[in-house]
């Protein structure tokens, strides 16, 4: 549903470029993005989440005039196999740094050329890193935070806001979660369609690679023996995934890191962006009854857009960074009003 928060004129205002969801989903993923490191330097931060775990942040400052502050802060969590380096994560930062927001662009573990510096991996529940990455921004500033999630990320950032429950608003102002795989099993299955094989292929050969790369570090940790028998998403998660953080097997590890179970825990404002005709989240899994009995959670659907696509014929070809940082904003006004 579209709750009353979401301004009509932001979803009407989408007219999709393209209406083939494996068009938008291409497209989305290769289509050129503004480049914000030519006017707000990027600065690579690097964050201790726990013993012998580090993540990278590339964290950028908007040019503000003297006496002002910064908006708030976003902290970007990017999709499977994605990085700080992705290009929704690009555009989404040029457009908040050029309306006044200091944006962190998160790697989750081995991301962004970073595979030295923790040994273990990530997952699609994994949201320990985010955590430690957000309690150390709240502890050095006071600035109101969002975290947006993509895709996978998105996944992260709901179970996340939904663990916290009501002690995410000492951190947090809001989330927002953009093609979100909220039912891992349905979409591991969505995957595994033969109409998605391009994807699901993409997926394993960079997920066989992170296998082969991090064997060479802990070739008793991560065996290559499995490789070959890895046909699907669900067999590596089978194989890996599940055994090496603990869950046993891929339907254990769907069932408990989905974010869908934490939906109505969630206390803090959560925008879900998503197309209907997303090839990878099938749209059934939104027929969820927290989307009606918590008034915290509002789902903007729309017909066209594909995975991370929502390329608009406009003029602001890419509609979704505008619609997600408008949301966030009248938040803020909402919260100025009460204050």
């Amino acid at each position: 549903m579209v709750r009353p928060d979401v301004e009509g004129a932001s979803l009407n205002s989408f007219h999709p470029l393209f209406r083939n969801p494996h068009l938008a989903t291409i497209a989305g993923n290769f289509w050129s993005r503004p480049d914000s490191e030519r006017h707000w330097p990027v600065e690579a931060v690097i964050y201790q989440t726990e013993p012998n775990v580090r993540v990278l942040v590339h964290s950028q400052r908007p040019v503000v005039n003297k006496g002002e502050k910064p908006k708030g802060e976003l902290i970007l969590v990017h999709g499977l196999e994605g990085s700080s380096a992705s290009g929704y994560a690009r555009s989404m930062v040029h457009a908040a740094l050029q309306r006044g927001w200091v944006t962190h662009r998160f790697n989750m573990r081995g991301c962004g050329d970073a595979d030295e510096l923790a040994v273990t991996g990530y997952h699609a529940g994994q949201t320990s890193d985010l955590l430690a990455v957000l309690r150390e921004r709240r502890r050095l500033s006071s600035l109101p935070l969002f975290v947006i999630g993509f895709s996978l990320g998105g996944n992260v950032t709901l179970k996340l806001a939904g663990e916290l429950a009501e002690a995410a608003g000492e951190l947090l102002m809001g989330v927002c979660a953009v093609s979100t795989p909220i039912d891992l099993a349905a979409c591991a299955a969505a995957l595994a369609e033969p109409r998605n094989f391009i994807y699901q292929g993409r997926f394993l050969n960079r997920l066989k690679d992170r296998i082969r790369r991090k064997n060479r570090v802990a070739p008793d940790v991560y065996t290559l023996e499995h490789l070959p028998k890895i046909r699907t998403i669900e067999d590596f998660d089978d194989h890996y995934t599940a055994r090496l953080f603990g869950f046993g097997t891929a339907a254990n590890y769907f069932r408990t890191q989905s974010s869908n179970q934490f939906l109505e825990r969630i206390r803090v404002p959560a925008l879900l962006v998503q197309s209907k005709d997303d090839p990878l989240v099938p749209f059934p899994v939104f027929e969820h009854p927290a989307f009606d009995s918590n008034p915290c959670l509002t789902l903007l659907a729309v017909e066209h857009g594909g995975h991370l696509g929502f390329l608009s014929r406009g003029k602001d070809r890419f509609w979704l960074d505008g619609t997600v940082l408008d949301w966030m904003e009248r938040n803020l006004n909402r919260l100025n009003l009460v204050s």
